[in-house]
């Protein structure tokens, strides 16, 4: 599974610092204008307990986590829908992963003064500039398209929805009103072609170094404006270059370093989980002697399906399944004692995978 969350901002915010210290990578981080010019990609793992402890309790000699894609994308400028900058190439670059990681710097620096708010509704400005070029474009193409299906209903209906739906998310788009330009996307009813504003986002103010002692960020002021506006569960406060640091320490150091600063978790962490949790994805898990496997899936898929993720031919030739749930790991402790409590059950191909699921797929080609 293709699983991409991109990094956007205006230049100079700390985006590839915050993707060097995400991802444990080393691309350029200078502080200049389009520093990063083609995207950088990189994998990584999605921290999770209930593996080593499974692998733990199987005696598992590899462990393989469930991992997410990020993607550095080069910073935009006012005037990117219309190619200043490296404009387009970027727009292009933001179609393609499917959650939006906005990093909007929080603390004053050489480059001025900080407005977060200003700084974002810029980016989706262009967002948006871009997005109603796409919408004339796909309606002017089915205006023309209405001739030829004057003796299909259905097609014609599917049309009519998805020009309505087109006009209505315009208009939302003068207003920059995101959440609604989100809602009629998801509730269309209708393939749509896809918009740069509709994709889920999240925000990473970044903060300064001195803001994580005794928790003085929850004062910063232009933190304070980005919370009243998207609220708590969408912004995600870190400090890029202390996470950045951390990673180049060793543990014991790291330790040291988060007590000195007095940081209770790594912002990384909550990075990771919320843009796992935003993708709208859970985590089944294939446990034996020899792998402990994590793998992602999203959510409200079957048991099939999940088993399509592992191999093809398991999905193909699919005949049912053995589960049971990571709880019932965490009460009983062995497979032995889970089957002896009845937790262990046989399930057919219609089953919904759950968040923290054993599978053991049975199958026939």
């Amino acid at each position: 599974m293709s699983i991409k969350a991109g990094l956007v901002g205006l230049p100079n915010v700390g985006k590839s610092t915050l993707f060097n210290a995400l991802t444990n990578s080393q691309v350029p981080a200078e502080n200049y204008p389009f520093c990063t010019i083609d995207p950088h990609n990189a994998m990584t793992e999605v921290p999770d307990h209930r593996l080593d402890a499974m692998a733990k309790a199987y005696g598992s000699q590899k462990y393989i986590p469930a991992t997410v894609s990020f993607v550095d994308i080069a910073g935009l400028v006012k005037g990117a829908s219309q190619g200043e900058g490296l404009g387009n190439q970027f727009l292009s670059h933001i179609r393609e992963v499917g959650l939006i990681l906005h990093v909007v710097r929080c603390f004053e620096s050489a480059d001025g003064a900080v407005d977060p708010l200003d700084h974002l509704d810029i980016i989706v400005a262009e967002l948006g500039l871009k997005d109603i070029d796409s919408i004339e474009k796909r309606q002017a193409k089915i205006t023309s398209s209405f001739k030829a299906v004057q003796n299909k209903p259905a097609e014609k209906k599917a049309l009519e929805r998805e020009q309505t739906v087109l006009t209505q998310i315009s208009e939302a788009l003068n207003r920059q009103d995101i959440d609604k330009i989100r809602e009629l996307f998801e509730n269309a009813g209708v393939e749509m072609l896809p918009l740069l504003t509709a994709k889920k986002f999240l925000i990473i103010a970044n903060l300064a170094e001195q803001d994580f002692m005794e928790d003085a960020y929850l004062k910063n002021s232009a933190y304070q404006a980005l919370v009243k506006k998207f609220g708590t569960e969408r912004v995600i406060p870190i400090c890029a270059r202390t996470e950045y640091e951390l990673t180049q320490l060793e543990e014991s150091q790291r330790v040291e370093l988060m007590e000195m600063l007095e940081m209770k978790s790594r912002g990384l962490e909550t990075i990771i989980a919320r843009a796992y949790q935003e993708l709208n994805l859970i985590t089944f898990f294939t446990v034996g002697p020899k792998e402990a496997h994590a793998w992602p899936l999203r959510k409200g898929q079957t048991v099939r399906q999940a088993a399509g993720e592992i191999h093809s031919d398991l999905e193909r030739g699919f005949i049912c399944a053995e589960i049971f749930n990571y709880k019932d790991l965490a009460q009983y402790k062995t497979e032995a004692a889970i089957k002896d409590a009845g937790k262990m059950r046989t399930e057919g191909q219609n089953y919904l995978v759950q968040d923290g699921d054993w599978l053991h797929i049975k199958f026939n080609v």
